[in-house]
């Protein structure tokens, strides 16, 4: 298993010599694994997901054998990148992945390169292993592209502000002399304010369907609100992470849920913890992006 580098949230822009700056992609980690008998693509948590992204996969067969890319699986859809899209992708079936490669296709955000032609990179500075990224994947085009990077701050304060519109949800941070932080948070991430994490408190609907989340926000009070539905992908992966989790005292609870009213819901022990999006504290409910699993 490859361990991948994060990041450790940050509230304003970091501005210092040395810093790099790339887009944040709002889709999926991937780490691409090129080796001399094929292709292997592994999730974040280490979940081999090679089937569910074939035209990924085929596309990787063009680099070196020994060649480790660390990235971003995104769908472009009307000109900006579509989470629910990815999440759709990455459940499929290999039968549906394989229609769905034609109708929806991936395409792959890299942001490093941790091994070239079975060269170890990751204890190289990020100055040399993005050149050697650039390099790499410029004559090959989509869908394997680096991502954009810039080491001025006024521009990268640019990006922030006018790249939500194509789905990027903020900024990543980087030393220009930083080897690879495998596993740890050895980056900054800006995000927009409308992206957080909730705790999970319950879930509506039943342990095996589950339909929306129970979520209590960091907002400085205890208010719980009902996300809006959840999508098909996140459905399993819920239903997955509430077994055996239910609390016992779940009989008669209920809460409000925008255009419901009172429904009722199942608590859960321990909370979960999700990453939401959220612009009101009112309307509309907050959209589930994905369970924060690596907490």
């Amino acid at each position: 298993m490859i361990r991948v580098a994060l990041a450790a949230a940050v509230r304003s822009l970091p501005r210092a010599p040395g810093l790099a700056y790339e887009p944040k992609f709002d889709g999926h980690r991937l780490v691409v694994i090129r080796t001399v008998g094929g292709v292997t693509l592994q999730a974040r948590s280490g979940r081999i997901v090679t089937a569910a992204f074939p035209d990924l996969a085929a596309a990787a067969h063009h680099l070196p054998a020994g060649t480790v890319l660390d990235g971003e699986v995104v769908v472009w859809h009307a000109g900006r990148t579509d989470f629910a899209l990815v999440q759709r992708r990455a459940a499929a079936s290999a039968a549906r992945a394989a229609v769905l490669a034609r109708t929806l296709p991936a395409s792959y955000a890299a942001f490093d390169v941790l091994e070239l032609a079975g060269l170890d990179l990751r204890a190289r500075p990020y100055e040399r292993r993005r050149a050697l990224l650039v390099d790499l994947l410029l004559p090959l085009g989509p869908p394997l592209q680096p991502v954009p990077m810039t080491t001025d701050p006024e521009l990268a304060e640019t990006w922030y502000e006018t790249l939500p519109a194509s789905g990027i949800e903020g900024l990543v941070v980087k030393r220009m002399d930083q080897p690879y932080p495998a596993g740890r948070r050895g980056w900054q991430k800006l995000r927009h304010t409308n992206v957080r994490d909730a705790a999970v408190v319950g879930y509506t609907g039943t342990a095996r369907r589950p339909l929306a989340l129970v979520l209590v926000l960091p907002a400085g009070d205890e208010t719980a609100l009902v996300s809006s539905p959840l999508t098909a992908a996140l459905r399993t992966e819920v239903a997955a992470a509430v077994a055996g989790r239910t609390s016992r005292t779940s009989q008669g609870a209920t809460i409000t849920a925008i255009g419901l009213g009172e429904v009722p819901f199942h608590p859960l022990d321990p909370p979960l913890t999700a990453e939401v999006r959220h612009t009101s504290t009112r309307h509309p409910p907050p959209e589930v992006l994905r369970l924060r699993t690596d907490l």
